[in-house]
């Protein structure tokens, strides 16, 4: 899967347990390349390997990434 991590933006919906308390704001996350650059362009959501849908936004090297997304990515690349 080729995937680059993306800042978070505006939270659309997420069920995921490490957002229940706001700490989904503090998280860049992993989604499909292509999807990223989309939505950069175009300012749309798009979900993350987690489930967190967010529009692209802000730098995501100033977030620590995901530990969900990680776990997932890791696990595709295994």
């Amino acid at each position: 899967m080729d995937a680059i991590v993306g800042a978070i933006g505006l939270t659309e919906a997420d069920t995921r347990s490490h957002t229940a308390d706001g700490d989904h704001e503090r998280f860049a996350h992993y989604a499909p390349k292509d999807e990223i650059m989309q939505a950069l362009v175009e300012g749309i959501p798009i979900v993350a390997l987690c489930g967190k849908v967010w529009v692209p936004h802000r730098d995501p090297s100033k977030y620590p990434v995901c530990p969900t997304c990680e776990e997932i990515f890791g696990a595709l690349n295994d």
